[in-house]
Parts: C-alpha cells; sequence; structure tokens
C-alpha cells in the first residue's frame, strides 16, 4: 500500500515537474516574440531619433571644436612664451616649434633640438607673434 502510494505520488510530482517545464518553455517562447515584436517596432523609431540627435548635436559639437582649436590659437604666443622660461630653455622663448612635453620622464623640447638648444639664439627658431621677434 506504501509503495502504490509512493508510486502515485511520484507520477503527480513528474506530471507537475512535466507541466511546469511546458509552461516555462511556453513563457520563454512568448518572451522571445515579444522582444522580436517590440524590436521590430521600436528600432526604426531608434535608428531616426539617433540620426535626428545627430543632426541636432553636430553644429553644438563643431561650434566646441571651433572654440577649442580659436582658444588654442590665442594662447599659443602666450604658452610658447611662458612655458620654456618655466623650463630653463631660453633660447625657446617665442618659438612656434617649442613643444614642451614631458614624455616617459624625459622632456621633448622641440623636434629639431630635443633637449633644447644651448646657445642664446637658437637657428630654427620661428617666432609666435606676428612681428616676428623674440619676445
Amino acid at each position: 500500500m506504501f509503495e502504490t502510494i509512493a508510486q502515485q505520488v511520484e507520477q503527480f510530482l513528474e506530471e507537475i515537474n512535466r507541466d511546469v517545464n511546458e509552461a516555462v518553455d511556453a513563457i520563454f517562447e512568448w518572451s522571445d516574440e515579444v522582444a522580436e515584436r517590440l524590436n521590430e517596432a521600436i528600432a526604426p523609431d531608434l535608428d531616426q531619433i539617433d540620426r535626428q540627435m545627430e543632426e541636432w548635436l553636430a553644429p553644438f559639437i563643431n561650434a566646441v571644436t571651433g572654440v577649442e582649436s580659436t582658444i588654442q590659437e590665442t594662447v599659443q604666443p602666450f604658452n610658447q612664451t611662458v612655458d620654456p622660461i618655466l623650463n630653463r630653455h631660453p633660447a625657446c622663448v617665442g618659438c612656434r616649434n617649442y613643444h614642451g612635453q614631458v614624455y616617459g620622464g624625459t622632456m621633448l623640447v622641440c623636434g629639431m633640438h630635443p633637449f633644447g638648444w644651448e646657445g642664446e639664439h637658437c637657428p630654427d627658431f620661428e617666432s609666435v607673434w606676428k612681428g616676428g621677434d623674440k619676445v
């Protein structure tokens, strides 16, 4: 009698397990269908919104980029005049070729003279100032 009850309970639990698995599979299939339909419905609109955002933002980005380059051009003479003094390269003061950036612990002064010019007047000096004279 206990064996019969155990078999019936086992059979009942197997049926529940099978039904639950079928329900879970059906839910997964349904959710995949819903996601696919949602993607089909929304994707074109999202692409259009993306294109429209790019169109709206492009002038702003161009303006910001233009302002940034204008600021860099405006302050270049100042940087090219002050930075060499601070880095102890008097021959480079006001030179368009001055770079003055540090790479791996070593400063690159300029392309022609990586460690700077030792004398007072560098033969490769090009002024950043309109008059062309050294400041």
